[in-house]
């Protein structure tokens, strides 16, 4: 079976959340796309969209709407092909709206599972637990048909844990996109033991389709992406717990995260990327992946004080940024949470900040902000020039700085020393294309 043919029906489970939300945008435009082909051949498409609440489904509709209005007006010349033979369609807005029309054609919503059930290939995209993924592929097993593709977006999960215990006999992979599916270049491909050639051959084909980076990574808990971010955000947790003998805790969770963001010149500090993640996600993340490394602690009790404390980071439904370790307005910090006083204190309150920075010093020089370098065609050597003077310098900032370095470098040593990836341009490619890193972990600054 082709992948057209597998197109032909599909069913994105979970469809209304964060994830599940843009891998539905990203098929509906792949079906619309191929029902639109002049020379293609004319098939009927069908995109499930399954989640437990009308509600959400009510707003899954909204944003499909927007967004695929977006999708076709940066698309615009791919979409004036389709419809070079409607000559009733002649100003952009025109063919625009029509293709929204003709994607939405392609939707079918609904709350039951039992929706699915002629599905050629299911997108499962549910909340990272392990007994509720297992419970939904099994009931998805026994009403589709025996030949129907599983995807499932686990970012930690053995993959094989899940097909035996779904009973899916090699039909599941591990396709884990990354926030935002429609906007993210990258996709960890993670196949199993026992996975059919088949659906690892169809899932390469799919990446190029959706113009998507393919990496692969080994079906190890916590894969690549996980691997390296959940023990990045452990180092930042111990290197908090050092500095409260010299800092309020409020303080050092402010200077790790500057340091992880203007030091290491990252597109957020590692309490920033944990908010944007979300610290409940985080927390589940580490539960799955602590059983698999009984060598580690893959546990922190800040993060654990946070969920006690019910907060837990991540985006509300329009999209905008929930505190977290960060006190947001319209999307950018302006304050951080005191664990001590379970209080934010914003910025310009007081001279914490200040007392803050003054004690680990400027950032040394040849620095450049991470966006200002993100489309410097010199940025490799501005970069070298800064990471050199970083070495040099001995404030506080600085030594913070590069022992970040040394433990980010480590861990992905570690990832290709235990087979979890194949190879040192596997994990920076992860770390390049899903995080947005200027340099990958595994470098010759430190």
């Amino acid at each position: 079976m082709t992948l057209n043919d597998r197109l032909e029906n599909v069913a994105v489970i979970g469809a209304a959340g964060k994830m599940g939300s843009g891998i539905a945008l990203l098929m509906a435009n792949e079906m619309t796309m191929q029902k639109l082909q002049p020379e293609g051949e004319l098939k009927n498409f069908e995109l499930n969209l399954i989640d437990i609440s009308s509600s959400a489904l009510e707003g899954l509709l909204k944003y499909l709407r927007i967004q695929a209005v977006k999708l076709a007006e940066r698309n615009i010349v791919n979409v004036r092909d389709r419809y070079a033979n409607r000559k009733d369609l002649v100003e952009n807005h025109e063919i625009i709206d029509q293709f929204v029309d003709d994607l939405f054609l392609n939707l079918r919503m609904s709350t039951e599972l039992s929706t699915a059930k002629n599905a050629k290939m299911i997108f499962e995209a549910v909340l990272e637990n392990v007994d509720l993924k297992i419970s939904i592929l099994k009931k998805l097993n026994e009403i589709c048909p025996p030949d129907t593709f599983y995807f499932t977006n686990t970012s930690s999960i053995p993959i094989k844990l899940l097909n035996d215990k779904s009973g899916l006999k090699g039909r599941l992979i591990g396709y884990h996109f990354y926030n935002p599916p429609t906007v993210q270049k990258l996709v960890e491909l993670i196949s199993p033991e026992g996975v059919l050639p088949e659906l690892e051959q169809l899932s390469v084909e799919l990446g190029k389709r959706l113009r998507k980076k393919l990496i692969h990574s080994n079906d190890i808990a916590g894969f690549i992406g996980n691997g390296h971010f959940t023990r990045d955000g452990l180092h930042a947790f111990s290197e908090v717990e050092k500095l409260k003998s010299d800092f309020t805790q409020l303080q050092s969770i402010y200077i790790i995260n500057k340091i992880s963001q203007d030091f290491l010149i990252r597109p957020m500090g590692i309490f920033q990327l944990i908010d944007y993640v979300g610290i409940d996600v985080i927390q589940c993340i580490l539960n799955t992946m602590n059983p698999y490394f009984p060598d580690e602690n893959l546990d922190s009790d800040l993060i654990n004080l946070m969920i006690h404390r019910k907060i837990f980071g991540g985006q509300s439904l329009d999209g905008n940024q929930k505190d977290g370790f960060l006190k947001y307005e319209k999307n950018k910090p302006v304050g951080i949470y005191d664990p001590e006083h379970n209080t934010y204190k914003l910025f310009e309150e007081g001279s914490w900040r200040e007392d803050a920075d003054i004690k680990i010093g400027d950032l040394p020089e040849g620095f450049y902000p991470w966006r200002t370098l993100l489309q410097d065609p010199q940025k490799d050597e501005k970069i070298a020039i800064f990471m050199k003077n970083l070495k040099g310098s001995s404030t506080l900032g600085a030594q913070l700085a590069v022992n970040y370095l040394k433990s980010s470098k480590k861990i992905a040593e570690k990832l290709v020393s235990e087979g979890v990836a194949s190879s040192a341009e596997d994990v920076n490619g992860v770390l390049l294309n899903g995080f947005y890193h200027l340099y990958g972990p595994i470098n010759e600054f430190v």
